[in-house]
């Protein structure tokens, strides 16, 4: 008999073990860079590894889904987290450099691996409404894990309790979803209307799915992209950037947990619309405002963002269902694939600025936060663009139930 409490319970656990590895690995790159005596660039390929990794195993993940069901893929998430948190203990086996960047990718495979079988595993455990709310629960734990991430690694740093001992914290959840899944019987993979890989491929070339697919491009960006930057460029406005990060993911956790009510009422056509308004105002007021107003646009861009990434995968498992876990998979990978695209383009405008700004006679922190509130203004052209195509997805989905 399958318990669901317990398979979603040990879903959240996963999520939570890729919010760690997202947060703590972030917070112990000024350790590793001074241990092993790395450049920022090859901080940055390291850094890479955990983005090319995650979409790689959505999509090969999706692929197999339906033939080999989440179980397997879950195996497969739990050795390489488990192979890839030892490596990264211990990257002298393979030379230090070349182990991190290896034991990177393995915990990218693990992270991608969890979300290709975890989506569809929940969209086939509910259905309707509760789907759309367990989704959103269950994505909650990715910005809840980064909070608890960011501050047990802040902790520990201050602690001088060393990188080792934060990477082994990563290990606490893997061990924690490993044994809720020991032993558990998983819901087969449900299949209506879908004989074969190629009805999900046909279904993921419908109008539809080739519309959202770009659309999650630029939601992914506008999510992570102002998230990996504000933390540098909100140095230099008199706000903390740990507070900010708190304070965003905090609140994207929160607003996660209670999203049942809010997608029942407005649909996720109406959800993604209000969310990029309200990702537009927030990265708006993060290239204008400093001090105490930097914490309040954090707040709007929370709101916006909160949202996103849950309800386009929703919307993908009940708008699109045929192209099935596939699908999913792929809305995923596209949005991660993105983010690591636009990283080095988003990197470019602020070297641009940074010229720009100095020609004008600016030094220093003025300089910094100069060039960086500039790039977030041009970043806001992201969510610009999301609100045309929400409101053209809002009457094209109210057209089509109206037929």
């Amino acid at each position: 008999m399958v318990n669901d409490k317990r398979l979603f319970l040990g879903s959240c656990f996963a999520l939570i073990t890729t919010a760690f590895s997202f947060s703590i690995r972030a917070g112990i790159l000024p350790q590793l860079g001074t241990e092993f005596n790395l450049t920022a660039e090859q901080l940055g390929f390291i850094n890479s590894m955990w983005f090319v990794g995650f979409p790689v195993a959505m999509i090969i993940g999706g692929l197999v889904y339906h033939t080999v069901g989440p179980k397997k893929i879950m195996l497969i998430a739990f050795a390489c987290h488990a192979a890839g948190i030892l490596l990264t203990i211990y990257p002298q086996t393979l030379g230090g450099y070349t182990g991190l960047l290896v034991s990177t990718f393995l915990i990218g495979i693990g992270n991608g691996c969890t979300e290709a079988a975890c989506n569809p595993m929940i969209a086939d455990t509910y259905q309707g409404a509760k789907m759309s709310k367990m989704l959103n629960r269950f994505h909650m734990w990715f910005p809840g894990g980064i909070v608890i991430g960011s501050l047990v690694s802040k902790f520990m740093t201050d602690a001088n309790l060393g990188w080792q001992a934060q990477i082994w914290v990563i290990l606490i959840p893997t061990v924690i979803y490993a044994y809720l899944f020991w032993g558990q019987e998983f819901p087969k993979p449900k299949v209506e209307g879908v004989t074969s890989i190629g009805e999900n491929i046909k279904a993921m070339f419908t109008p539809l799915f080739l519309f959202m697919f770009a659309c999650m491009a630029i939601t992914a960006i506008t999510e992570f992209g102002p998230q990996q930057w504000t933390g540098l460029i909100m140095s230099k406005s008199g706000a903390s950037p740990m507070l900010i990060l708190a304070l965003v993911t905090g609140l994207m956790a929160v607003i996660r947990f209670f999203a049942g009510p809010i997608v029942e009422k407005f649909d996720q056509t109406g959800v993604l619309l209000g969310s990029a308004v309200f990702a537009a105002i927030g990265i708006y007021l993060f290239s204008t405002q400093t001090g105490s107003m930097a914490y309040v646009a954090a707040v709007f861009f929370a709101l916006g963002v909160a949202l996103f990434w849950p309800n386009m995968v929703g919307f993908i498992a009940e708008k699109v269902p045929l192209s099935g876990a596939l699908g999913m998979s792929v809305i995923g990978g596209i949005g991660m694939f993105s983010t690591a695209i636009f990283q080095p383009i988003i990197g470019k405008w602020i070297d641009s600025n940074n010229a720009t700004k100095a020609a004008e006679g600016l030094t220093g922190d003025a300089l910094e936060l100069a060039a960086g509130q500039a790039t977030l203004g041009t970043m806001v052209t992201f969510p610009v663009i999301l609100i045309v195509a929400f409101v053209i997805l809002f009457f094209w989905q109210k057209k089509s139930n109206a037929a």
